[in-house]
């Protein structure tokens, strides 16, 4: 395995920027790798799926390894990632699942090869640290989608989002409105991702700019008072205060202490947020549920949130 790339390197495709990367077509081979918890079942209908887009699926090693709860220890996990992103031949990395343990390896990796042929990384909830890292250091874009795992219980909406995502087709969202939306219409970059995550990468080298982004939130399993812990730590880091917009997503399972901590997710967010005048968007169809849409980090969106429906448009411009 490659030594993880320096901070001179990191520093200097920061400033040369990324080839744009190509969309998928038939015949094309992707890999997928768990770079975090271990699968509890086989994936066998997600691999069928793939394969009916006409895909050439490659397993990793860590799909079937297990070491505690994780899909390996780090340094198969590791090696299992860099083995794809230094495979020309693989055109996208698809994880099989999120859980906790991609901020365990990503140090151990070299973006190096990536940087020079980059392709989709797809993933949501844990592989936030992935979207993350890799539009701060290459501003590549990559696919906030249903993964392997989530597949049997996936909406066949939100599946065939991910294959228009994959193979460069048309992507749009119309939702209905929210009593909290804060209404306005915005275009920046969409950034984002599981919530949790962007706290946990805070300060670090796979920390985002959030000036001038659309920033995209969600989670699961939390606590209410830890959601608004977490919102406030962005905030005083001031990340919220220049955004170009915000999206809320799922915030599901949540729990809530013997006191009740008094506020919805909304309200809590809103709080934070009252100040600043961006558009605001809450129950956005992306996160931890089973109508997930797929969403392009690192591409330029447009999202109109109006009195009677909110709607969102990639655009080149």
């Amino acid at each position: 395995m490659n030594k993880p790339a320096t901070t001179y390197e990191l520093t200097d495709y920061r400033t040369s920027g990324l080839k744009e990367i190509p969309y998928l077509k038939k015949g094309d081979k992707i890999a997928i790798t768990c770079p975090a918890k271990k699968l509890p079942k086989p994936m066998d209908d997600a691999v069928a799926l793939l394969t009916s887009w006409g895909l050439e699926v490659v397993i990793g090693e860590t799909v079937n390894a297990s070491y505690h709860q994780f899909a390996g220890d780090d340094d198969l996990r590791a090696k299992d990632l860099h083995r794809f992103i230094d495979d020309d031949s693989i055109k996208a990395i698809i994880a099989a699942r999120g859980g906790y343990g991609t901020v365990r390896i990503i140090d151990k990796i070299d973006f190096s090869r990536f940087a020079a042929n980059p392709k989709w990384v797809v993933g949501f909830s844990d592989i936030t640290v992935l979207h993350a890292h890799l539009f701060a250091n290459y501003q590549a874009q990559t696919i906030h989608g249903q993964m392997p795992v989530n597949i049997p219980d996936a909406s066949k909406y939100s599946i065939d989002t991910l294959r228009k995502a994959l193979f460069g087709e048309e992507l749009s969202y119309q939702l209905s409105v929210h009593d909290l939306n804060r209404l306005g219409e915005t275009t920046g970059v969409l950034i984002g991702g599981n919530l949790s995550l962007l706290v946990a990468v805070l300060g670090s080298v796979s920390d985002y700019d959030y000036d001038g982004k659309i920033l995209f939130i969600e989670d699961v399993g939390e606590y209410l008072y830890s959601i608004d812990r977490m919102i406030r730590a962005l905030d005083r880091a001031g990340k919220l205060k220049n955004l170009a917009g915000l999206i809320v997503g799922g915030f599901t399972d949540l729990k809530d202490n013997d006191i009740p901590f008094g506020q919805t997710v909304p309200e809590i967010i809103m709080e934070v947020v009252k100040t600043y005048d961006y558009p605001v968007c809450f129950d956005f169809p992306a996160g931890h549920i089973s109508d997930n849409q797929s969403l392009i980090f690192g591409r330029r969106l447009t999202i109109k949130v109006g009195s009677t429906q909110v709607i969102a448009n990639y655009t080149n411009l």
